[in-house]
């Protein structure tokens, strides 16, 4: 009987050690999350943090350029219609710069603003813009009946391209054509030097030879309405340089003071309103 009761006790003496322990253990956890618990501010709630998910990287398109070799005719046809597509499209400043009102109007804005001795108002960029609007303005016919004879009705299929390319013609070399009506000798000088006879209807002069013709016909128009620009201008430079070499003022720059005089000259006579309105006109 000893030795079973000693054995007993020690089983007992073991559980109740480990059951304190454990106790203990839990005892300590809990004083643990309450001190944590309570080291909250008042009027806080108790929450979890989620983090978000990464996003997917974006997906960039791989685009291939492949170059071979065409199967059909149309493919070869419409290779060589793209490329002359972007050529066109390459060349469209300058046909619209040369082919159009452009040229006559910048040149002669380019004009009165040297007259007046202004060297950066208005900018270059104003003078574009303001020529490149009235250009629209005076262009507009010739433009919309390009679109109505040969854009759209290429684009709705029901002519051809080289048809298309006739009826967008006919417009800008009747437009040329009025404005060298006055002074056909441009045509007649490219004419004889291509040693082609002389025309006798617009028919019979290529647009090859109408085009530079129309150039040089812009130009000498633009350098005389820019020379009768310039005499009201210059007499107010005499005026005022006479003035400060008789007053002794040889040191002034006659420009400083002239320049005013012609701004004051040139908004008393609506010189904006007058200059676009004979420009407009000089074209009908």
């Amino acid at each position: 009987m000893g030795y079973l009761q000693r054995n007993f006790m020690i089983v007992f003496i073991w559980l109740f050690l480990f059951t304190a322990g454990t106790g203990f253990a839990q005892e300590s956890q809990g004083s643990q999350n309450t001190t944590q618990t309570q080291n909250f501010p008042t009027r806080s709630t108790q929450g979890t943090v989620r983090v978000p998910t990464p996003q997917a990287p974006p997906v960039v398109p791989f685009i291939d350029l492949t170059v071979r070799n065409p199967n059909t005719g149309k493919e070869v046809a419409f290779s060589i219609q793209l490329l002359l597509l972007l050529t066109i499209l390459s060349l469209a400043p300058s046909l619209l710069i040369l082919m159009t009102s452009f040229l006559r109007i910048s040149i002669v804005l380019d004009f009165i603003k040297r007259a007046l001795s202004l060297q950066q108002s208005p900018p270059n960029q104003v003078i574009l813009g303001i020529s490149l609007f009235l250009t629209l303005f005076i262009m507009w016919p010739t433009f919309q009946e390009i679109y109505d004879n040969s854009f759209k009705p290429l684009s709705d299929g029901k002519i051809g391209l080289e048809q298309a390319y006739t009826q967008a013609e006919k417009p800008l070399r009747l437009f040329m054509y009025k404005q060298m009506q006055g002074n056909p000798n441009n045509i007649r000088l490219f004419m004889a030097m291509r040693g082609l006879p002389k025309p006798n209807t617009l028919a019979d002069v290529p647009t090859y030879v109408l085009i530079p013709a129309f150039i040089l016909n812009e130009l000498t128009v633009a350098f005389k309405i820019g020379i009768l620009l310039f005499i009201p201008f210059i007499i107010i430079d005499m005026v005022v340089a006479s003035v400060l070499m008789s007053m002794g003022m040889i040191m002034l720059p006659p420009v400083m003071i002239s320049m005013p005089f012609k701004l004051i000259l040139f908004v008393l006579v609506d010189g904006w309103g007058l200059l676009t309105e004979q420009l407009v006109r000089s074209f009908f």
